[in-house]
């Protein structure tokens, strides 16, 4: 009886109905209606615009991805391909008129590709049948390219029953004599390897094209970022380990010419890594991006540039100190088009191949990788923190953008968003740190509000202007909360001087940005100092350990998720710290006791919730138990929830809306959200 009088009530008074839409936030559930909208392609004249959305059904658990065509005028948007069966990877012919994708239908038991033609009605006929599946894939002239994971020395026929025979063996162990063994949140069988090959496009016999140089991608991750064809199909460029060390691989780019078995290093100098092998549409060069220091991830990625007649190499944009990736070359071959973080905003910006010379297209907000047709129509994606990824062109010149899509918009038209803003304060040594601001919706600098202050991880990434799905400020902002991101020391973005600084120490100068923060935010009228919250994932989690273990921290509670809490224990992870370029615990003890944040347990006295998922291998679950039992041990008031089915990342819908209330529940018990 009481819910019918609510909603009568609510038909009616008008007012009660605006009320309620006006009321309305970012919430977890919102954010799992929303839907996403992927990287898009261009087909080579610049007549079919394909994007992959991805949509979710909480109920299922679930979501489902789509292809979808746009118009470049933004007059309409329709699917492609059927809901139900997911489709990712979308490649068009060189004429335009086709259509390739991966997919997984019928009987496959792995995904497959599929041709749709684009020209006229029809429906997607497979092409592969590959035992293991499929994935990488690339259309460069007669045919597709891909990359499937294989069982040296069988054949198809005697793959698939082996990978049967696998599926029916009643033993469930793993057996590894080198590394890698996992990559983030799967295990690697080191029986297998991974290559390219080809199909005739029109169908016909499958050929192994790295097989035949007897040299496999590298062993922990490949994509189609992995390799590349030349226009004319005579040269593959792909990247291997360059020597014979699995734990420390040296990734090169080896030039081979297809059906020769002659293959050559072109980076056999460079031990870090030499990454994103492509061609140009001439043929005449390849660009690729290098990194200079072994052991460094954040190591800033420079663009080079092989001529293929000369065999000689130069680097592009020698002096500019930023990251190039997510790049595409330009129809004509004269430069690239790229989406480049710079200052914590992924901007797209002109390269020119000849000069190096640099021009930004876009200013605020982010782009995501572009593509550009023969006919100039330049597409990408963009977002920032208050609206989530559209489809969009982007004049090359003014830099003027056109939405193209009309996803979510009436999900959003009643969400009653925050604002934000970029600041910069004084941090560790007195240098700029850049930092979002967050506002909760209905924000009077009146009253005062309490701070939830988020630590991002990597740690050499960095927060850029964008909409979150895992760590939303929006959606923190919504509960009542000034939600700040600082890019301390160590953040990617701001140069490679400011990116290496935190190395091999990634405790002092990253803490003091924080605490210098928190103390920028406490001498604002509104902020309530006595309301005080913190946490972050992976390296924000190791460095939330690290404030939970200093002597007096300015926060009422954290939470931490995915921690590196013990750096002898990450030695279990596909990933160690420090090792490979300052020593391993056993040749610089001193480095891994002064910032390893398990040495610090005697200080622990600040409520935390501790979460972790089983299937991280990045950071190994031991890392959340170990956490949790220390805090437990000491008797500090502390939770521990554990996902059996996540990995690093917290990535199936009610999981992630659950995630999203466990923390808000534990900062509100310690920080009550709101205005005062």
């Amino acid at each position: 009886m009481k819910k019918i009088g609510i909603v009568l009530l609510c038909l009616l008074l008008p007012w009660a109905s605006a009320f309620a839409k006006q009321d309305k936030k970012l919430t977890a559930e919102v954010l799992w209606e929303l839907s996403r909208i992927g990287n898009p392609i261009i087909s080579p004249k610049g007549e079919y615009i394909i994007a992959p959305v991805t949509q979710y059904d909480v109920k299922e658990d679930k979501g489902d991805t789509q292809l979808w065509l746009f118009a470049k005028d933004g007059s309409s948007q329709r699917a492609l391909t059927v809901k139900g069966l997911r489709a990712s990877e979308a490649v068009f012919s060189p004429d335009g008129k086709t259509l390739a994708f991966i997919s997984k239908r019928n009987k496959d038991d792995a995904g497959q590709v599929y041709l749709l033609p684009m020209d006229g009605p029809g429906e997607a006929a497979r092409l592969t049948d590959i035992p293991g599946g499929v994935y990488g894939i690339k259309w460069v002239g007669k045919h597709i390219y891909f990359i499937s994971r294989i069982f040296p020395g069988k054949n198809w026929k005697e793959m698939k029953e082996q990978l049967k025979a696998d599926k029916d063996d009643k033993v469930s162990a793993h057996q590894w004599n080198a590394l890698p063994y996992s990559s983030f949140d799967h295990w690697i069988d080191e029986d297998r390897q991974a290559h390219v090959f080809r199909i005739p496009a029109k169908g016909g016999e499958v050929e192994a094209i790295t097989q035949a140089f007897d040299r496999e991608l590298p062993r922990s991750s490949q994509s189609s970022a992995s390799y590349d064809i030349d226009p004319s199909e005579r040269w593959i460029a792909f990247n291997s380990n360059g020597w014979d060390n699995q734990v420390d691989a040296k990734i090169d780019i080896f030039l081979g010419k297809i059906g020769s078995g002659k293959l050559e290093n072109i980076t056999p100098d460079n031990n870090a890594p030499d990454r994103n092998p492509k061609f140009s549409p001439d043929g005449k060069t390849l660009a690729f991006t290098r990194q200079l220091i072994h052991g460094f991830y954040g190591d800033t990625a420079r663009l080079i540039l092989f001529d293929m007649k000369k065999r000689t190499e130069r680097k592009l944009a020698a002096d500019w100190d930023r990251s190039v990736s997510r790049f595409s070359w330009t129809p004509n071959s004269k430069g690239f088009y790229a989406s480049i973080a710079d200052a914590a905003v992924n901007r797209i910006y002109h390269i020119n191949a000849k000069n190096g010379k640099v021009k930004a297209i876009t200013d605020h907000t982010d782009y995501g990788r572009p593509m550009m047709a023969k006919d100039g129509t330049l597409v990408a994606t963009n977002q920032s923190f208050t609206y989530p990824a559209r489809l969009v062109s982007i004049n090359p010149k003014s830099g003027k953008v056109k939405r193209l899509d009309s996803f979510n918009d009436e999900i959003l038209a009643d969400v009653d968003m925050g604002t934000y803003e970029s600041v910069t304060y004084k941090g560790y040594n007195g240098d700029d740190i850049q930092m979002w601001v967050n506002y909760p919706p209905g924000f009077d600098s009146s009253k005062k509000y309490p701070l939830l202050m988020l630590i991002h991880g990597g740690p050499h990434g960095a927060i850029s202007d964008s909409f979150h799905y895992r760590w939303n400020a929006q959606t923190f902002a919504s509960w009542g909360y000034v939600t700040a991101w600082p890019n301390f020391h160590g953040s990617g973005s701001f140069g490679q001087k400011f990116t290496d600084s935190i190395n091999p120490d990634w405790k002092n100068k990253s803490l003091e940005d924080i605490y210098k923060a928190t103390e920028w935010f406490k001498q604002k009228p509104w902020i309530d100092n006595k309301r005080l919250a913190a946490g972050g994932g992976s390296y924000g989690g190791y460095l939330s350990s690290i404030i939970l273990g200093q002597e007096d921290n300015p926060f009422n509670a954290l939470f931490i998720h995915a921690a590196v809490y013990n750096m002898y224990s990450q030695m279990a992870a596909d990933f160690a710290v420090h090792g490979t370029r300052f020593g391993h615990y056993w040749d610089k003890p001193e480095i891994y006791k002064s910032i390893s944040p398990h040495y610090g347990a005697k200080n622990f006295n600040t409520p935390s919730l501790v979460i972790h998922g089983q299937l991280d291998y990045r950071v190994p679950v031991g890392q959340g138990f170990e956490l949790f039992r220390t805090l437990q041990s000491r008797g500090v008031e502390s939770r521990m929830i554990y996902f059996p089915d996540e990995n690093h990342w917290i990535l199936k819908p009610n999981n992630s809306i659950y995630w999203y209330h466990e923390v808000k529940d534990w900062v509100t018990k310690f920080a009550e959200p709101g205005a005062k």
